[in-house]
């Protein structure tokens, strides 16, 4: 809770019920609340409190142990079912402790002893407060990935990752080869796997190989199959993935770890839409649309020779551009809440959020990994908390050292060219892409092909170094 110089309290204030039989001990508590800014009213016992909860709105209630009537223990009882809009926190006397504790398992978020301690009390009640603002941050997430977080099988409102939805409903409808880019862990098969969702093939098989993954001797065979005998080992014949993709979708992630005999059967694939077999005579024709994916630039791994020029050309009818998750940070939150969904069905968990200074860490780190790893990181932060919330302590430590490196800041001094500014520009931007040449050119809002001219202008190799350095 924060105030203004005029001591209006900013935002909505929480609303507290203070349930205490003895008068004097409850109007005392309630001007002490309100002078903290909180809104505060009052009801003598547990019924009076059960009739006040609905009107008064409360999301907070102080009630005290023991009462006429209705006592706290069973008002705790009778409101169980809303604690996950309401605070409750009991005050017992110090005899009644052990009652205090059976509570808390009851559903109690604390207690306090009499005579209450004004600071212990302030203490809770902002804690619970920001408890009520968390839920309700979380509530909202929840609505976020039900009404409009969710692409397909992608998450995320940033305008980098909205750019990528637009281009994918144009790609969806269509059977035009796809060329997916971006850093290792960005969820370039899961931009494969919404294309092939969205798209008349839905209802057909989705077949994903990982050509790093497959030694170069087998990654023919598994993709085209063999005839028994083919080779040592052949001992009946065996479909490939252009088979068993058949009216379907094939998508071939790091196409550029493919060798080049490789890349030239596949070249002709596309072009003569047949296979033939590794080991066989005929051909025979193949329906499928291929989507591919690579995490290098693609220009950049043909200049390097691991992708073939024709075979990029190929593919690339429509490229999608897969952002790092340090160029959408804002969808940290909707990414982490549906990671902790996930761990909590899986393991039994009863994890909300994260805590305010656990979500300063995940902003503030680079993502190297990118959604991998922050998937990854949630996992172990659920599995090592202890209640409903992730706090800092339960992330690597690791995380909480690195930090994202400042942006660099452009100066610009009296005297210097327009060359010589355009140039200083371009070097910032593409050490800020880690020299992904498509990346930079997106961000300076120029072509490629612009930005390689401007390149050679300047006098840069291939590589994007000054020869002369």
């Amino acid at each position: 809770m924060r105030s203004d110089p005029a001591g209006e309290v900013e935002g909505s204030r929480s609303r507290v019920l203070i349930v205490e039989d003895d008068d004097a001990a409850r109007q005392g508590l309630m001007e002490l609340v309100r002078a903290w800014g909180y809104d505060a009213e009052g009801a003598v016992d547990g019924e009076d409190a059960l009739a006040q909860v609905t009107i008064f709105r409360a999301s907070i209630i102080l009630a005290d142990l023991v009462m006429p009537r209705l006592d706290g223990f069973e008002l705790l009882r009778r409101l169980k079912d809303q604690l996950s809009d309401l605070t409750f926190i009991l005050i017992t006397g110090q005899g009644s402790v052990d009652n205090a504790v059976a509570a808390m398992k009851e559903g109690a978020y604390d207690y306090l002893t009499k005579p209450v301690n004004p600071e212990r009390l302030r203490v809770l009640l902002d804690k619970s407060a920001e408890r009520q603002d968390t839920t309700r941050e979380v509530e909202a997430l929840r609505r976020q990935l039900h009404a409009r977080g969710h692409f397909g099988g992608l998450i995320g409102n940033a305008p980098a990752i909205r750019s990528v939805h637009r281009v994918i409903e144009r790609a969806a409808p269509t059977d035009a080869s796809v060329l997916i880019f971006g850093e290792s862990g960005t969820g370039k098969e899961l931009v494969a796997q919404t294309i092939h969702q969205l798209s008349n093939r839905r209802d057909n098989p989705f077949v994903a190989i990982n050509c790093a993954a497959i030694p170069e001797t087998l990654l023919e065979s598994e993709m085209f199959g063999h005839e028994r005998g083919a080779f040592t080992g052949a001992i009946e014949r065996r479909r490939g993935c252009f088979e068993l993709a058949r009216k379907g979708t094939l998508f071939l992630d790091e196409i550029a770890d493919m060798s080049p005999g490789v890349q030239v059967k596949l070249l002709r694939t596309l072009q003569e839409r047949t296979i033939r077999r590794v080991g066989g005579e005929k051909e025979q024709s193949v329906d499928v649309r291929l989507i591919a994916a690579i995490n290098l630039d693609p220009v950049e791994a043909v200049e390097q020779g691991r992708l073939r020029e024709d075979l990029y050309y190929r593919l690339n009818v429509i490229a999608i551009g897969v952002p790092p998750l340090r160029e959408r940070t804002e969808d940290i939150p909707l990414l982490v809440q549906t990671f902790i969904a996930e761990f909590n069905t899986r393991d039994s968990k009863p994890v909300h959020a994260l805590a305010p200074e656990a979500l300063r860490v995940f902003q503030q780190y680079g993502w190297p990994g990118n959604i991998r790893e922050l998937r990854n990181v949630v996992e172990r932060a659920v599995i090592f908390s202890q209640g409903e919330l992730i706090e800092a302590e339960h992330l690597s430590p690791d995380l909480s050292r690195a930090r994202t490196p400042p942006s660099p800041v452009v100066g610009f001094a009296a005297g210097m060219t327009v060359d010589e500014a355009e140039r200083c520009l371009i070097d910032l931007t593409l050490a800020h892409t880690q020299n992904n040449r498509t990346r930079a050119a997106e961000i300076l809002g120029i072509t490629v092909k612009t930005l390689y001219n401007k390149l050679k202008r300047f006098g840069q190799d291939p590589d994007g170094k000054d020869p002369s350095e």
